[in-house]
């Protein structure tokens, strides 16, 4: 089932996916693999897969849930979607064809605006700018148009019928509901701004949380939304609020909208969310699409 989320930047999350592994210093104190943990220990079903203790820990096992995967076709009202919160859509052992089925259930529910953000976005451009992907895509959409054990209300179902018979993978793509962002904590990862740059998008956006240190070499060209935070937690790395005020004034320069999420401290709100003695709440613009 959906979630309701104290992630001020979302409204809802929603799990087809669960599990990761820790690639970069930002995943050190990762929220999503101390709350696998304790879900296991609760019983949860979608937790009870362990991951390799290296990189990951208990119920945080790379696995997807098909019985997941059509909840967002239930929801009627407009949502803002963050997509796998408990994962990442990108990581090498989410099968392609099960990213295939996610992208065309997001199709499927054109009233939501999905948020899918990744710590791989290399994996992500190859499969989202290949034409065999966006045909697996659109066969599934079919699919699932056809299958009555989809929960699409009749009204819903026809209309989706019409808008796949009419759907072409080269003027429907990008999907227009969906935004595609990834994370950088530090100058050193810069270079995933590049790889998403190359991803067909209707909205990109950069996750700068937790920053922990500035990002002068980050380029914010096509890039139409940043989040920035700081870390919380016990054991939280300092945010400088120096590398904030750079990064707000080079998106106010280039009108590339900004949320700022939190200071951050021993608990998220301990320092609240003021820069400067305001807040930051802007979100992309989404009426158009942009091309690769």
């Amino acid at each position: 089932m959906s979630t309701g989320t104290a992630i001020e930047w979302t409204e809802v999350t929603w799990n087809p996916t669960t599990g990761c592994d820790r690639i970069s210093p930002r995943c050190d104190h990762c929220y999503a693999l101390t709350l696998a943990k304790r879900l296991k220990a609760m019983g949860q079903a979608k937790y009870q897969r362990d991951g390799d203790q290296r990189t990951s820990g208990p119920g945080f096992g790379v696995t997807v849930h098909e019985e997941a995967l059509f909840e967002p076709l239930r929801w009627r009202r407009p949502r803002k979607v963050f997509v796998n919160s408990m994962s990442d859509i990108g990581h090498a052992r989410v099968p392609t064809e099960f990213v295939a089925r996610t992208f065309a259930t997001m199709a499927l529910a054109p009233q939501h605006q999905f948020q899918v953000l990744t710590k791989r976005p290399r994996r992500l451009r190859r499969l989202l700018a290949s034409q065999k992907f966006m045909d697996e895509v659109w066969t599934e959409m079919e699919r699932l148009s056809e299958d009555d054990a989809v929960p699409l209300a009749t009204p819903v179902r026809e209309d989706v019928r019409k808008r796949v018979a009419n759907w072409s993978a080269l003027s429907s793509w990008p999907l227009p509901n969906v935004w595609i962002g990834t994370s950088i904590e530090s100058d050193e990862y810069c270079w995933r701004a590049d790889e998403l740059r190359g991803i067909p998008a209707a909205v990109r956006f950069l996750s700068l949380e937790p920053l922990l240190g500035p990002v002068p070499s980050l380029e914010l060209s096509r890039i139409d939304w940043v989040i920035v935070g700081g870390e919380s937690g016990p054991a939280h790395r300092p945010l400088d609020l120096a590398w904030v005020r750079d990064i707000r004034d080079r998106c106010v320069d280039l009108q590339v909208a900004l949320f700022f999420k939190q200071v951050g401290g021993l608990t998220p709100k301990a320092a609240g969310r003021l820069l400067d003695g305001r807040t930051w709440d802007e979100y992309p613009a989404t009426a158009d699409v942009v091309g690769a």
